[in-house]
């Protein structure tokens, strides 16, 4: 989950910030390549990749950045457009 303490925020910020920028200054078909790469190089730099024991952690994080992103986002997104053009189910 996201929910890392709120001092370690500002200096990770500091550092997402200037990514988050080029990756929206980027043409629209080259933004999810470009993000994908990010995601990419942080799990290839932090995870060793060379025991199922990372590979493992490395999913599991990518998993749990799905469903928050799921979860926080999306859902209350779906909600709405159930409230406004009715349910399907």
């Amino acid at each position: 989950m996201p929910y890392i303490r709120k001092e370690l925020r500002p200096e990770l910020d500091a550092l997402i910030a200037p990514i988050v920028e080029q990756v929206k200054a980027a043409q629209l078909e080259d933004q999810d390549g470009s993000i994908d790469y990010v995601v990419t190089k942080i799990i290839t730099n932090v995870y060793p990749l060379n025991k199922f024991f990372h590979f493992n952690r490395a999913i599991g994080v990518l998993q749990a950045i799905l469903l928050e992103f799921y979860r926080r986002k999306v859902s209350p997104y779906e909600d709405k457009k159930i409230v406004e053009n009715g349910d399907v189910y």
